[in-house]
């Protein structure tokens, strides 16, 4: 008797421990410059991104936003030692994602490739079902499924640099919206904002950064191109940085819903191993400035054209 309730007991916390496997805890490793002239191309009023219906069905535009080239401030010194120290780096002309790739943009690449699909890599998805909104971004993607998705596009990911410029402006603020924490801002943890998990794309009016860029500060954290180096920002490379050419860790960029505190500051910077796939995790793609072409609507009506399987 004691021997078979020792068996269930033991089964028990077995099913217990493995409810567990898809909490965050084992997601990912968080951890003075005069500000540049003030960026010409920077919209004059602000731009807000309409927020979605939580079940719209029609899916959102495409978009990509022009940044163009010029000096930004990278880094703070109010944040970690990855984060510092705070210099003025120099960027060519890109083009980036207005928004997170969506669930309904990743399943086109699904259907035409044969790309595996965006799920877990375990029977463990607490939510995978209230993240699968056309217009949720597509998560449980590796670095790799992210790297693939953009390449098909005729486009890449984007670089930290890119990625943090892209959302912070040229001012140096701390948030896309400015220099203080709103916990209602962005789709972030331990806020009432009516999303439990992630939130269409741009659904949050104020998660939106001084170019027009949404969803940085919150909704789901987002793969970039480089290699993480705990010493990237004390390397003397100041045009167009993109990291070490080597690592272990790929940099993940911007908060996510179950992100608090300082995990949300556009500075902040996060890794973890390429081939791993949590449902914080999504994506967007950049385009370098020197592409011709009009595929893909950009802001201020100019064009993109791109043949969408071109690898370059």
């Amino acid at each position: 008797m004691l021997e078979t309730r020792f068996k269930i007991a033991l089964l028990v916390a077995v099913i217990a421990f493995t409810s567990f496997a898809a909490v965050p805890a084992l997601r990912v490793f968080f951890k003075g410059v005069a500000p540049p002239p003030e960026d010409p191309n920077l919209p004059t009023t602000p731009v807000t991104v309409e927020a979605s219906s939580r079940r719209s069905d029609q899916p959102v535009k495409e978009e990509m936003v022009l940044i163009a080239a010029g000096p930004f401030i990278r880094g703070t010194t109010a944040g970690g030692f990855d984060e510092q120290p705070m210099s003025a780096v120099d960027l060519d002309s890109f083009l980036i994602d207005r928004s997170e790739v969506t669930n309904y943009q990743y399943q086109q690449f699904i259907e035409a490739t044969g790309h595996r699909r965006a799920a877990p890599p375990a029977r463990y998805a607490r939510n995978l079902m209230r993240m699968s909104g056309v217009n949720q971004p597509v998560v449980y993607v590796s670095w790799d499924d992210a790297d693939a998705y953009c390449r098909w596009k005729g486009k890449r990911l984007p670089t930290e640099a890119e990625w943090e410029k892209a959302m912070r402006g040229t001012d140096g603020r701390l948030f896309p919206w400015g220099n203080d924490q709103d916990p209602l801002a962005s789709n972030q943890g331990l806020s009432k904002d009516g999303f439990e998990v992630a939130a269409p794309v741009g659904a949050f009016k104020k998660d939106v950064s001084p170019y027009g860029v949404a969803d940085g500060a919150g909704n789901v954290m987002e793969w970039v191109a480089d290699w993480y180096a705990e010493v990237a920002y004390r390397l003397p490379d100041l045009r167009n940085p993109k990291g070490p050419e080597f690592g272990t860790f790929k940099v993940l960029r911007g908060g996510g819903y179950t992100s608090q505190g300082s995990d949300i500051r556009i500075t902040s910077r996060s890794k973890m191993v390429p081939d791993f796939r949590d449902e914080t995790i999504g994506f967007r793609c950049a385009v370098s400035g020197d592409r011709k072409g009009g595929s893909v609507t950009v802001t201020g009506g100019a064009k993109v054209t791109g043949n969408q399987n071109n690898r370059g």
